[in-house]
């Protein structure tokens, strides 16, 4: 037994353990080209995306006009920004506008994944018609509907044509109504993707709880209000933050389409924030409504990023 002890002992101080074997020049390589590949898109992020934005905060607290200035005024433009009547109607259109455009986006996508849903023929011709918009830029979606809404050259012309001189439609030279038009080309552009995203969702839900829940009797409308809804909750919460970030950020689409007008009837924050710094001349003030627009496009998105890291922790 003694003996056995001792060459156990001599054994294990005999044993080396095994060095690390370093890697090779091609290895190095092949670990180091990836980060050679990525590092100028992330430099270039990193000065023209998030350097921006700092240097935009920055010019908030200046008196900056045509040019920037490096004078510090502190909060000075943000109480001239909300002092300002026409940042008060731009936000109230924006209010308008994102709460139609979020509302009525959701209930025309969800009805739509719900009709797909049915396994009915034609789907896929259907599917790429719904979402053919989306493929569309803002600025010919705005361009198209700014035509065919023209009193002159579009629908009400048309009508009048076909021997209907009754009909009007003039919202988009109505200052109470424009605002209702950006409406409807956003919602036209934008209805097919959130059906994609919900259609997505009804697909990915257990058949086994929906095939349980006919053999209880539920009916359609119960099995879509008590179990088949309730689990789209990711999917409602990714449309509204999606939509909402589109709807605070709406430019070209509303310049396409009215110009911001008639007078100011469709002025957004982006718009204004555009007008001020390049053709007011206000850039601090310009600078300080882009601040308000990114808070409160961060108000949003961060919210969301943390519950769905945390989800997935």
């Amino acid at each position: 037994m003694v003996d056995q002890t001792t060459s156990s002992v001599a054994m294990a101080a005999d044993y080396q353990a095994p060095t690390a074997v370093k890697p090779d020049l091609r290895t190095r390589l092949q670990n180091l080209i990836p980060k050679l590949v990525l590092s100028p898109s992330l430099a270039l992020i990193l000065v023209f995306v998030y350097g921006f934005i700092i240097f935009s905060v920055y010019l908030s607290f200046t008196g900056s006009r045509i040019l920037p200035v490096y004078d510090w005024v502190g909060l000075e433009n943000y109480e001239k920004l909300f002092r300002l009547r026409h940042w008060s109607i731009a936000i109230k259109n924006l209010g308008i506008f994102a709460g139609l455009y979020i509302a009525i986006c959701t209930a025309i996508g969800l009805s739509l994944a719900i009709f797909l849903d049915q396994k009915i023929r034609g789907e896929g011709f259907l599917r790429p018609i719904f979402l053919y918009p989306m493929a569309l830029s803002f600025i010919v979606t705005g361009t198209a509907w700014k035509w065919f809404l023209d009193p002159g050259i579009g629908l009400e012309h048309t009508m009048h044509l076909w021997g209907w001189e009754s009909f009007e439609f003039d919202w988009i030279k109505n200052r109470d109504f424009a605002i209702y038009t950006v409406v409807i080309a956003a919602v036209w552009q934008t209805s097919g993707f959130v059906m994609a995203m919900f259609l997505a969702g009804l697909r990915g839900i257990d058949n086994e709880i929906l095939k349980a829940a006919q053999i209880d009797g539920a009916s359609n409308w119960n099995m879509y209000r008590r179990i088949i809804i309730p689990q789209l909750r990711p999917a409602f919460l990714s449309a509204f933050v999606i939509l909402s970030h589109l709807a605070i950020k709406s430019y070209d689409l509303v310049v396409a389409l009215t110009g911001g007008g008639p007078g100011r009837a469709t002025e957004v924050p982006a718009t204004f924030m555009y007008s001020y710094t390049f053709t007011r001349n206000q850039m601090g003030i310009g600078a300080s409504s882009a601040v308000i627009m990114l808070m409160t496009i961060a108000a949003i998105m961060v919210p969301y990023l943390y519950a769905e890291l945390r989800e997935k922790k």
